[in-house]
């Protein structure tokens, strides 16, 4: 790997931020597994953190958004504006589209976003993109053919989920499959804020559906894909160690969050935002500034959640003992690589880190956007 960055890049410790903490009003329930949660005094990971820049895994890439690892380390990058697939190779960081995913309407924050393998890709090669329409947001899957052509690897889209809300900006996008092996997508309100709580529209939901695009058993509703509403805008989406699901999503002017999931509950947007203890709604476990977080892609690694700040442009960890902060949340690589998009836990101490400087709203240098390993504790 490519040792480097932007300049002044590389490890980067940063002083816990002003970001508030507290305890998850789930603490102590069933997660999406159905097992119990682990109690608030359950022993955590340390207060203090670290985060070194290891490599640059690749460089020069356009609105990435959604990212895949592929069995033997390569990865697939979606590019959101181009509607295309990458592969990157590991060691070289040679970049080549493997092919481009055909109904891709890219504007305002919509276009080729989430990127998901089938938990049994080995055997059926299927890879599952969000992406908008001219007239929606939706979820298909393609086949992935390595013996075909670069640029035609890509086989023709099945559409398994059409009919989630677009709109300009607030189209959700990422997509992710859970310890189940069941499929959850995060969607927006697409600035439509009456959507969030209205449970017979998929827009400002976390719906959780088969490979195929059905309800599942155990939904809240039998025969409805919403896992839980009342969301503003979710791009952050990640199981930790105890099968629990977790999700960042954008504030409007006040709070940005992050929510322990819970199936069937209301995380108050419009009606509330933040930690607003209202009656029937779940209130964040932490939340942050708009300007310090802005938040897209999660993951969780050693212990913490750690998410990727887009107008923040920073990382953040979040200590978690069970459901609960055991400290601040604190900031790492504070404005060293811009707009930060979306995080992978590659297993142990290890993350990528994708930057999304050419999204239009970022100050691109030479060389980005970029894919960064990182080391965390």
């Amino acid at each position: 790997m490519l040792a480097g960055g932007r300049p002044g890049g590389g490890a980067g410790q940063r002083s816990p931020g002003t970001a508030a903490a507290g305890s998850a009003s789930g603490s102590g329930s069933a997660g999406p597994s159905g097992r119990p949660s682990a109690s608030a005094e359950a022993t955590g990971p340390p207060a203090k953190g670290a985060v070194t820049v290891t490599g640059e895994v690749a460089k020069g890439l356009e609105s990435p958004w959604g990212v895949a690892p592929l069995p033997g380390g390569d990865l697939l990058v979606a590019s959101r504006d181009k509607g295309t697939i990458s592969r990157v190779a590991a060691g070289s960081g040679t970049v080549t589209r493997i092919g481009e995913v055909p109904g891709v309407a890219s504007g305002g924050e919509g276009g080729l976003m989430g990127l998901a393998l089938s938990p049994s890709f080995a055997s059926d090669r299927l890879v599952y993109v969000y992406f908008t329409t001219e007239s929606d947001n939706r979820i298909a899957r393609l086949r992935y053919d390595e013996q075909r052509p670069a640029g035609q690897q890509l086989g023709a889209p099945d559409t398994v989920f059409r009919g989630i809300p677009k709109g300009l900006v607030h189209n959700g996008g990422r997509i992710a499959f859970g310890p189940d092996k069941m499929l959850y997508a995060g969607t927006g309100e697409t600035g439509d804020t009456g959507l969030a709580q209205d449970k017979k529209s998929l827009g400002g939901k976390i719906l959780r559906m088969t490979p195929d695009g059905d309800p599942v058993h155990g939904n809240p509703e039998a025969d409805s894909v919403v896992y839980s509403y009342g969301h503003r805008n979710v791009q952050g989406l990640a199981w930790d160690k105890d099968k629990r699901l977790w999700a960042a999503e954008f504030g409007q002017n006040t709070w940005d969050e992050l929510n322990l999931i819970e199936p069937g509950a209301n995380y108050g947007w419009p009606e509330a935002e933040g930690k607003a203890g209202k009656p029937g709604m779940r209130d964040p476990v932490a939340v942050w500034k708009t300007d310090e977080a802005s938040p897209s892609g999660i993951a969780w690694a050693e212990g913490s959640i750690w998410m990727a700040g887009l107008r923040g442009n920073r990382l953040w960890r979040i200590p978690l003992a069970g459901t609960a902060p055991v400290a601040a949340p604190e900031a790492f690589l504070e404005r060293e690589y811009g707009r930060l998009r979306t995080v992978v836990a590659l297993g142990g101490d290890r993350l990528l880190l994708v930057t999304s400087e050419t999204d239009g709203r970022g100050s691109p240098k030479a060389g980005d956007d970029r894919i960064l390993t990182l080391t965390v504790r």
